[in-house]
């Protein structure tokens, strides 16, 4: 059996283990970090098992670290949180668990580190490591968690019936540890997450989209998502993404199976970007297809309006999911909108008004935003992939160039709703309204510059051929500076 003591005899374990030998206590490193110590992932995240009370364990640990330690007791639950030079460690005392029907909280008693290990998720995560000075770093696997890493393989150390049964939220962790760590879920284990699929609504929505999240921002996201969608998960806990699986033909005419398209535009995106809310977006882009299919006999399958509908969908499942409700969704909502606007702009000749109008709907998003275009490229023709990512680079560069120009993103006219209503002696209503975005409108089509003195013509022309008489001529600013605003377009 490996002996990990030289793996450990450092800090926080060397202290911990005297600790331990002085309060003549059990004590025992167990779960994710031993895991991530056999595949030589780097971890500051430790579990500590006690036999005994993890709390005052826990306090005496601190005491031992000193100063620079920071420690959370939470009696009510047993355990305690306790950071130190960059490491997380959480003190529990060993116990056993059961279960009732209804509910996946479960009954608490004291327990052998025999008992711990059976009450754990999976093998891999089953293991504990002594920090006894009579066995410093031996290793206790009792369900060959060790041959399962060997073997890369997800299993329950007993029946797993029972152990998703008990708690569901493990079928949701079975699948995103075979998704962060590119595992395969035993066959046996893989069978019982189908059959107790329905068991996950005992699961709160905010346990399941954490594991969810989790699974998103895998480097290969896809793995997990398919694996819901295979073992029935995904119809029950994401029926819109579930919605888009399966191809449509009328005679030989058929779409794409936008399901797998959605997952390989999230893994094109993985590798570029870590925005949680930026691969949410992939999630989203096309959410609205389904609902938007039409099979048209002259063009085939059309989507049109899937990224408008899509947009007003978003609040709905973010709601559902128990995502945040807040800029967040409305940067994911601005995402699911515009993703088409950079592919319609590398199929024409790009014009300077087309890309100030992306630049001033995209703001400080248009980096994301083209991101996610060009993972959304998935062709299987080479042709047709180089010639839209050439594309997207003469957009990009077209992008810099007229931003550097005319200062759009995050944009305001530089004729503000104040110096219309002064010109024309207006009250603020929907007609001050109307002009401002006349002024916009125009600068935005290249019609005038984006300056005080142009808009303020453009202004005063508008004024003449609606009636409006002027009451006040207004000065543009010192040193002609234009009037503009850093703030965000509302």
């Amino acid at each position: 059996m490996q002996n990990f003591s030289e793996s450990i005899n450092k800090e926080p374990f060397a202290t911990i283990a005297k600790v331990a030998e002085t309060s003549k206590t059990s004590v025992y490193v167990i779960g994710g970090y031993v895991r991530d110590l056999i595949l030589q992932r780097p971890s500051k995240d430790v579990d500590i098992v006690v036999l005994g009370s993890g709390v005052a364990f826990a306090r005496r640990t601190a005491n031992a670290f000193g100063a620079g330690a920071y420690a959370k007791y939470f009696k009510n639950f047993g355990t305690a949180m306790v950071r130190y030079n960059n490491w997380e460690v959480e003190f529990v005392g060993a116990r056993k668990e059961s279960y009732r029907r209804n509910s996946r909280k479960p009954i608490v008693e004291n327990g052998s580190l025999s008992d711990d290990q059976k009450r754990r998720d999976f093998t891999i995560n089953a293991m504990s490591v002594s920090l006894q000075k009579k066995d410093f770093g031996k290793l206790f696997d009792p369900f060959n968690g060790q041959e399962d890493l060997e073997k890369k393989i997800i299993r329950t150390p007993l029946d797993p019936d029972i152990t998703f049964s008990d708690d569901p939220l493990r079928m949701m962790r079975a699948i995103r540890f075979a998704t962060q760590l590119r595992f395969t879920i035993e066959q046996n284990t893989y069978d019982a997450i189908h059959r107790n699929r329905n068991r996950i609504g005992i699961v709160s929505k905010e346990r399941v989209v954490d594991e969810l999240n989790l699974i998103v921002m895998a480097d290969k996201p896809s793995i997990g998502l398919d694996l819901l969608d295979k073992t029935g998960l995904l119809k029950i806990l994401f029926p819109k993404l579930s919605e888009l699986k399966g191809v449509e033909k009328v005679g030989n005419q058929g779409h794409k199976d936008n399901f797998y398209h959605t997952l390989e535009v999230l893994d094109n995106l993985a590798v570029k970007s870590d925005n949680l809310w930026l691969r949410w977006a992939a999630i989203l882009h096309d959410i609205a297809k389904p609902v938007t299919k039409k099979f048209d006999p002259k063009t085939g399958w059309t989507f049109h309006q899937h990224e408008f509908i899509g947009e007003k969908m978003v609040p709905g499942i973010f709601k559902n999911l128990k995502l945040p409700m807040n800029e967040k969704m409305r940067y994911v909502q601005k995402l699911v909108r515009l993703h088409l606007r950079p592919i319609v702009l590398a199929q024409d000749i790009v014009t300077d008004s087309a890309i100030r109008r992306l630049l001033f709907d995209a703001g400080d998003d248009i980096d994301d935003l083209m991101m996610l275009c060009e993972a959304d490229i998935t062709s299987k023709n080479e042709y047709k992939v180089k010639k839209y990512l050439n594309n997207f680079k003469l957009v990009r560069k077209k992008l810099k160039e007229v931003d550097q120009k005319d200062r759009i993103r995050n944009w305001q006219p530089p004729v503000s709703g104040e110096v219309i209503m002064e010109t024309f002696g207006l009250s603020p209503s929907r007609k001050v309204g109307e002009i401002k975005t006349e002024i916009r409108e125009a600068i935005l089509d290249g019609e005038i510059e984006n300056n005080f003195e142009e808009a303020y013509a453009f202004l005063l022309e508008q004024g003449k051929k609606q009636g409006l008489g002027v009451k006040t001529i207004v000065e543009p600013p010192k040193g002609g500076e234009e009037r503009t605003n850093s703030d965000k377009p509302s």
